[in-house]
């Protein structure tokens, strides 16, 4: 995705975000948070490449670094503990190394929700930093055609870990800067029908993203309250 693609999608959302807020007056205890991010998907990927049922030496294979807009949802069950949805489109493009070196063995649209469970620390004035841990599943759709006869990648759903760590920093009115950090160790079974070559593929991504949030109390959305009840 292009910058000025990548820019576009984030105020479009941003727009989404900021619309809330006549309905829902922001709040810095409130139980709802919603963040629009600028995402760099760097997958930590290698492949065990087979060939007729047997694993071919030398042969690996990677996931190109993607740049995307992402949105997160985060619902706050008290001050400290929150339960957040993490979640964009990306298309990516897997590429041959060691003996199939350069080869494009096709690429391919992937839908990855990620559910954390987040612990948020409330004792930094302004900066509000949080852990997190939880799932990622990552769908593959799209796939396209390799080098390898041109036949098409296919890629098995999967499910993996995830490790998060963040820091959101109070800029009032309910609004907040974020940077935060995930860890998904995830794994797939790729194929190429009719070739016989199929691959075993750590996808491992590091997801690095940077963007506002808002927090706001989600009843206000409904049934606006002239005084919000802090979480406890």
């Amino acid at each position: 995705m292009t910058r000025t693609k990548l820019l576009g999608s984030l105020a479009v959302i941003g727009s989404l975000v900021a619309a809330t807020q006549p309905a829902a007056a922001g709040s810095e205890s409130g139980n709802f948070m919603v963040r629009v991010q600028g995402t760099v998907v760097d997958p930590d990927s290698s492949a065990k490449v087979s060939s007729g049922g047997s694993v071919v030496a030398g042969y690996d294979a990677e996931v190109d670094t993607e740049v995307l807009p992402t949105l997160t949802l985060s619902y706050f069950l008290n001050k400290n503990v929150a339960v957040e949805l993490f979640c964009c489109f990306a298309k990516l493009e897997a590429e041959g190394k060691g003996g199939i070196n350069g080869t494009d063995l096709g690429d391919f649209w992937v839908f990855p929700p990620a559910l954390t469970l987040q612990y948020h620390f409330d004792n930094f004035g302004r900066f509000k930093p949080y852990v997190g841990a939880g799932v990622q599943y990552i769908h593959f759709f799209g796939e396209g055609r390799s080098d390898l006869g041109g036949a098409k990648i296919d890629l098995d759903d999967a499910f993996g870990f995830t490790l998060q760590a963040g820091v959101d920093i109070s800029l009032g009115g309910g609004w907040y800067l974020n940077a935060d950090v995930k860890k998904t160790f995830i794994d797939t079974d790729a194929s190429w029908k009719g070739t016989g070559i199929t691959a075993d593929v750590e996808i491992d991504p590091w997801i690095y993203s940077v963007g506002v949030g808002y927090r706001f109390n989600f009843e206000d959305l409904f049934a606006p309250r002239s005084a919000p009840v802090a979480l406890k």
